[in-house]
């Protein structure tokens, strides 16, 4: 028998991925109740039973969209053979994941909260936080640079790693407001043609 409040046949990784892509489009603010439960194809009961309040169904879901959606271009940063490699497969990588068909445009970590009431000043920085976390996983792999030798010491790996991620999220921004992929590539590949000076040591 179902769980009551439930519809037979529930599917709840189904159902999350959906609210996540609710939450992607419309941010924290915007998805209401009725948004999902529509979205989730079931009532608010089933939604509150299955996933707690609405801020505990963000956060499981901001998880989700890190796993599948994250995952892929921080691999492509962290396996390529050089940093530089790296910045420029990860950048690439969510030129392409930012304009897919099909599903919202941009990051969803960029993009749910940037601006909050007092009630939803959780979510802005727990967002904040997940984007801190983004740069400090490019500052990690410019340090291995460092390490291995193709970044040069003397680099300030903090600065060239803000720099990176204010590109990411600035690519987040223009996907949302209709750039497509090639405008998007246009920009890595601009930015990537500085990185010999964005890259050099500092006085």
């Amino acid at each position: 028998m179902a769980e009551r409040g439930r519809p037979r046949g529930f599917d709840r990784a189904e159902a999350l991925r959906r609210a996540m892509e609710v939450f992607w489009e419309h941010g924290y603010e915007g998805a209401s109740i009725s948004d999902l439960t529509t979205a989730m194809g079931i009532r608010p009961p089933s939604l509150y039973a299955a996933f707690g309040a609405k801020e505990d169904l963000f956060r499981e879901a901001v998880a989700r969209y890190e796993d599948v959606e994250g995952e892929p271009p921080l691999r492509a940063l962290r396996e390529a053979p050089t940093a530089r490699e790296g910045v420029e497969a990860m950048l690439r990588a969510n030129a392409h994941a930012y304009t897919e068909p099909g599903r919202p445009t941009g990051c969803m970590v960029v993009l749910a909260a940037t601006t909050y009431t007092p009630s939803t000043e959780g979510i802005r920085d727990f967002l904040a936080e997940q984007r801190r976390l983004l740069t400090a996983a490019v500052r990690e792999r410019l340090d291995r640079g460092q390490a291995e030798g193709d970044v040069p010491s003397g680099v300030d790996a903090g600065a060239l790693a803000a720099y990176v991620s204010s590109v990411q999220f600035g690519m987040s921004l223009q996907a949302r407001d209709g750039a497509t992929r090639t405008e998007l590539t246009a920009v890595v590949e601009t930015a990537m043609a500085g990185w010999e000076c964005a890259a050099r040591p500092r006085a």
